[in-house]
Parts: structure tokens; sequence; C-alpha cells
């Protein structure tokens, strides 16, 4: 007698899905501060003008960096596993597309949890 097949539900594959980015793999999940999905981007170039310019103010060693906007001073905080602070350094110009979660520095994007 055989066993009746049970196959994995796709929503429990999803789950299991773990982010590898702080382990230095690439990132397997588009959870705001990991990979950049192909539509996120799209839909951050198709809204230029909710683009805010900023200047870094700080890095820390968890992958988090304070941001100061260039309008009003207001300070943002944004973390990406993805290695946005690799690319950052104290008074580097950026910007931020917060409704998408998207951080620019020069020609590199990073997917942004804001907080």
């Amino acid at each position: 007698m055989s066993s009746p097949h049970r196959p994995t539900p796709p929503l429990t594959v999803r789950e299991r899905a773990a982010c590898m980015c702080v382990h230095g793999g690439s990132c397997s999940t588009f959870a705001p501060g990991h990979a950049m999905h192909l539509i996120q981007s799209r839909l951050a170039s198709a809204t230029p003008s909710e683009w805010v310019d900023a200047i870094v103010a700080s890095i820390d060693d968890a992958g988090a960096a304070e941001l100061s906007t260039v309008a009003d001073g207001a300070a943002l905080l944004v973390w990406s596993g993805a290695g946005a602070a690799d690319a950052l350094e104290v008074g580097t110009p950026v910007a931020v597309h917060e409704r998408y979660h998207v951080l620019a520095v020069g020609d590199r994007w990073f997917n942004v949890l804001l907080g």
C-alpha cells in the first residue's frame, strides 16, 4: 500500500524561503530591505517627482543609514541587507523614493526598509 501524494501548497514553500543576504548570499525575498524587484524599479522610474534628495548623515555596521533630506533636513532611517551600506559614505548625496522603498546611490538602486 502506498501513501497518498500530498503536494506542498505554494504558500508553505514561500514561507520557507530564507533571505541569505545576512550570510553574504543573494536575497531570496523582495521584502523591504532585500532584493530589488523589477516591478519595483519600474514603478520608481515611472514616478520621478516622488524622489527625495538626501545626504548620508551616518552609517552603522548593521546596514542601516541615517539620511538628512536636502529640502527640509528631515531625518530618514533606511536599512538594506543587500549591501547599500557598503556603497555609502558619510556626506554622499543620494535619492530616496519613499513610496516604493528605493535608495539610489549613483547609478545603483537598492530596496530599503524605511523606518
